[in-house]
């Protein structure tokens, strides 16, 4: 089967669904200058609780777009890094979180006119 995101049962759309979502979007861009502890993500993504951090990065270790690595030292010393394919990936989620930066303001317009409308029209 050829892959294809409009189709459900296709894999390619849970790959979509994987580097669109904003946590993992954030994650990749956090270790875009290379590996990093939990404790550093955490500290580079404000409100993500702990809950979807972990989820979120063993969903993007499943997908081979990280790497976690145990140290043997105590206490256990865990760093994530982007992997090749996440490395790839890269320039892709810097353009979306450059382009959401600099648009931001006119989202933010067309949101207060549509609201203005809506709100005329009900």
């Amino acid at each position: 089967m050829e892959p294809n995101v409009y189709a459900s049962d296709c894999a390619s759309r849970q790959v979509l669904d994987r580097i669109g979502d904003t946590w993992s979007v954030l994650i990749v861009a956090a270790l875009a200058g290379g590996p990093l502890r939990y404790s550093q993500v955490a500290a580079r993504i404000d409100g993500i609780s702990p809950k979807m951090l972990t989820q979120t990065l063993r969903a993007l270790e499943r997908d081979g777009l990280i790497s976690r690595t145990v140290f043997p030292v105590v206490p256990p010393r865990v760093d994530y890094a982007l992997t090749d394919l996440g490395s790839n990936l890269l320039d892709l989620v810097k353009a979306l979180t450059v382009w959401s930066e600099e648009h931001i303001s006119d989202v933010l317009a067309a949101r207060a006119a549509y609201d203005t409308r809506v709100a005329v029209a009900g």
